[in-house]
């Protein structure tokens, strides 16, 4: 299994799509260089605006280390019965 599942996610402007980004300093304000939108909450709004993508991010890795973790525990038990006749794994 993997020991790092750490993804990025690209947040995307909400009216043209686009990830090329004007901030000030602490990201309290936003505005796109694209088509000139402002996000006055800055990052947080930025972020809630990007909900749907980042949740569907986060349901593709959680399959992801099920899978994984899934693999790993039939790997680990066809070891553990290694040479033993009585029990087979598919």
């Amino acid at each position: 299994m993997k020991d790092n599942y750490n993804k990025s996610i690209q947040l995307r402007c909400i009216t043209c799509g686009d990830t090329d980004f004007e901030f000030n300093e602490d990201k309290s304000w936003i505005k796109c260089n694209r088509c000139g939108k402002e996000y006055n909450g800055g990052y947080d709004e930025l972020v809630e605006l990007n909900q749907e993508n980042i949740n569907q991010e986060l349901e593709k890795t959680k399959q992801e280390i099920g899978e994984d973790l899934q693999k790993e525990m039939e790997d680990m038990f066809k070891n553990a019965f290694k040479g033993n006749k009585n029990i087979k794994f598919k």
